[in-house]
């Protein structure tokens, strides 16, 4: 009787491919920077000063302000390890793709502004939109914030608040303006935030004390957290009568009308 012979079947390798889609991606870290010039011992938290410890890739507005902030608030590693890409030189309206590399690929980046919170009347908000369409997480830091301390600061209302930015810079339409914010302010019982170029705070100011009633409080919020910081509140009648130089100062103008 013969016997039966046993067939070999060989093993061929087999390799697993993961989709993309199932990778461990990085966080998105949101780093805020001081506001002003040695300004930054008031705004390090041991938290943040940990996190930019941990943290070797960044994508900032501007390379120059990121590594001196870097190095002011205690990073331990060389500036020469560091990867920085620099989205205000190099690219917003462009594809974002670049700048998710080391995201996509599970590195955690750190995004900042060139000051203050990054995202907040800032391009940085366009990496953070993007970094939700790809599922990152995104985590924002404590930190200063020019807006948001000018209004603490104010004695304005807090509950129902708008910042709109820049004003136009035509003369007639700047003043057409400044009267719509100070109605919207009286009739929603809202305060009103905007700014200008530095250079054009003193003609604004002007124009601000021009077009408002008497009545209409007005704060202006200059160099916060500066060494010349200066935040005062008074109605629009009683700046008439204050000599105040905004040149090439950063500032914030806050209106509030009682209805």
């Amino acid at each position: 009787m013969c016997k039966k012979q046993s067939k070999t079947i060989p093993i061929k390798p087999y390799f697993c491919v993961i989709p993309i889609f199932f990778m461990q991606r990085g966080t998105l870290f949101l780093v805020p920077v001081p506001l002003a010039d040695n300004a930054g011992r008031k705004s390090f938290t041991p938290f943040l000063v940990d996190t930019i410890n941990t943290i070797k890739t960044y994508i900032v507005e501007n390379e120059k302000t990121a590594r001196k902030f870097l190095k002011e608030a205690g990073l331990q590693a060389p500036q020469s390890d560091l990867v920085i890409h620099d989205f205000g030189k190099h690219k917003r309206g462009n594809s974002l793709v670049p700048y998710f590399k080391e995201l996509m690929s599970g590195v955690d980046v750190g995004l900042m502004s060139e000051a203050g919170c990054p995202g907040v009347a800032d391009p940085g908000a366009e990496i953070v939109a993007e970094a939700h369409k790809r599922g990152i997480k995104v985590v924002p830091l404590v930190g200063p914030n020019s807006m948001l301390q000018a209004l603490m600061a104010s004695g304005f209302s807090g509950q129902s608040f708008a910042f709109h930015g820049y004003l136009p810079i035509d003369k007639i339409e700047r003043a057409k303006r400044i009267k719509e914010l100070e109605a919207l302010s009286g009739k929603n019982r809202q305060t009103q935030l905007f700014m200008e170029t530095p250079f054009r705070n003193n003609h604004l100011l002007e124009d601000v004390i021009k077009n408002c009633h008497g009545s209409t409080q007005l704060c202006i919020a200059c160099n916060i957290n500066g060494e010349e910081e200066f935040i005062k509140t008074m109605p629009i009648g009683a700046w008439k009568g204050e000599k105040i130089d905004l040149h090439k100062k950063p500032t914030v103008f806050l209106l509030f009308k009682q209805g």
